[in-house]
């Protein structure tokens, strides 16, 4: 349990640093002034403050933050006087001073930071690990009791090579075959774990149980495992970056549309608790699996923060958007208290989220359903 708790917060802190680290970087790259990084939020604990910038390290472990100087034009951020009263000088490296590209790179530079983080986990584990890939072999993963197959000696991570003379390179292509000669015996070529070719004799079942097969197995398609040299790796992970960042984007609108015509939440929806428990599974698995764990948070977190919703990077995005098209400044308050009001309807929903998750536990229920 202890385990758990302590991975989970350096995962969600890992994310959120790389996110804070994109806005803090292009910031630093555009000479706009960043008055604090911090890791984990306030209160502060301590801080060094080199050059203008105070690094600082705060109670709540959880996460970081990067303070901009002049973030916020209408005072709730880190500048409270008005644009026309500030020198010159502070006026050049404030952020609500800045053209509107400018702004747009300092947002985007969060998301894009955990969108490459995914990608360089990916071709890590694509390069290093490898990824199973199909070979055209059957592969039994069960064999049940007292079924023909227990009793000629086949076992779990047996291949099955032919039978009767006819090469397999497919389930559906044994269980063709299998169920054409059932009640007659017929012989087997499997191949062991350990690589050993034996020939087995075996009589398929005409009537058996329900859920059972003529042999009584369960079977699967075999896999190689396949690893990308690593000048190709990086391809690799950035396409399936891509593709599990459209399966994201599928389920938010799957999630919205379920909670505006359902008033529930889906099933297959996760909020904090439940990720949290999500990584203890995880991490019983190994340290590569909590990788590609760590890989899909991070599509996560980019993909909710780009969407344009107040208090969130698209949010601030959509403003300078309306900016740019009616060439009208929005009202710094009125913008403020937009964000605000958005803050509390996302609290709101990773709340109802959080219940949802909690009364799963508490049944019994797994947090994603098989």
């Amino acid at each position: 349990m202890l385990l758990t708790i302590v991975v989970f917060i350096i995962i969600l802190s890992v994310l959120v640093l790389v996110h804070e680290a994109g806005h803090f970087f292009v910031a630093k790259l555009l000479k706009i002034k960043v008055e604090e990084f911090g890791f984990g939020l306030p209160p502060r604990a301590f801080g060094i403050k080199y050059g203008e910038t105070i690094y600082s390290i705060n109670w709540l472990p959880i996460g970081g933050f990067v303070k901009l100087y002049g973030e916020d034009e209408a005072g709730s951020g880190s500048v409270s006087i008005k644009p026309q009263n500030l020198p010159e000088k502070d006026l050049k490296r404030a952020y609500f001073s800045r053209p509107k590209w400018q702004k747009t790179a300092v947002i985007i530079a969060g998301v894009i930071m955990n969108f490459l983080l995914a990608v360089v986990i990916l071709s890590y584990l694509y390069s290093a690990v490898g990824v199973p890939v199909p070979n055209n072999k059957v592969v039994v993963v069960e064999v049940l009791k007292n079924s023909p197959a227990e009793k000629v000696g086949i076992v779990a991570g047996d291949t099955i090579e032919k039978v009767k003379g006819t090469s397999i390179t497919s389930t559906s292509q044994l269980i063709k075959l299998v169920d054409h000669l059932a009640g007659t015996q017929i012989p087997i070529l499997i191949k062991t774990q350990n690589g050993k070719e034996i020939v087995l004799n075996i009589t398929p079942r005409k009537n058996y149980p329900k859920n059972q097969g003529p042999m009584g197995v369960a079977i699967s398609p075999g896999t190689d495992i396949k690893r990308y040299p690593w000048y190709e790796a990086p391809f690799v992970g950035t396409k399936e970056a891509l593709n599990e960042t459209w399966l994201i984007v599928n389920g938010l609108v799957m999630l919205t549309t379920q909670i505006l015509t359902r008033g529930a939440v889906p099933q297959d929806v996760a909020g904090p608790v439940g990720i949290a428990q999500l990584t203890g599974t995880v991490v019983s698995i190994g340290f590569n699996a909590v990788l590609s764990f760590v890989a899909l948070l991070s599509l996560n977190l980019a993909i909710v923060n780009i969407l344009p919703f107040p208090a969130l990077d698209g949010g601030r995005l959509l403003f300078i958007a309306i900016e740019a098209v009616t060439r009208r400044k929005v009202d710094p308050v009125l913008e403020s208290y937009i964000h605000t009001v958005g803050m509390a309807i996302l609290l709101a929903l990773i709340a109802l989220i959080t219940v949802h998750d909690l009364l799963r536990i508490f049944s019994g229920q797994p947090i994603i359903p098989k």
